[in-house]
């Protein structure tokens, strides 16, 4: 089981960095770089996941997972989001099949 409060730790230390030096911290110099240097910090990390996967390397998949959660909750803070945000979306999902979650989001986005 995940350890929530890790998760909110973590944020809570992310939004902290926004107001820290990004010559000292490297999650501010990643805010300070902006969107499209986060964005693709998520892609590479993502990326490092499928290969360790594919090369069927547990403790490495482990390993790029968490870094990509890391730098995914840096492009929520970045945003103004956070954990809880992300934790309350899997509340409203829980016991949903995911094909009617797809279509319900599918008909939101056509009707806005």
């Amino acid at each position: 089981m995940i350890d929530i409060e890790v998760l909110r730790r973590v944020s809570d230390t992310l939004v902290a960095r926004k107001k820290a030096d990004p010559d000292s911290s490297y999650v501010s110099s990643l805010y300070a770089k902006g969107t499209d240097t986060i964005c693709k910090k998520v892609a590479e990390e993502a990326a490092e996941t499928i290969m360790a996967a594919k090369d069927k390397d547990m403790l490495h998949l482990v390993w790029e997972v968490t870094d990509l959660w890391f730098h995914s909750m840096v492009l929520l803070a970045h945003h103004g989001l956070s954990v809880e945000d992300v934790l309350a979306e899997f509340r409203r999902r829980e016991g949903v099949s995911g094909i009617d979650e797809k279509k319900s989001r599918t008909a939101q986005q056509a009707g806005s």
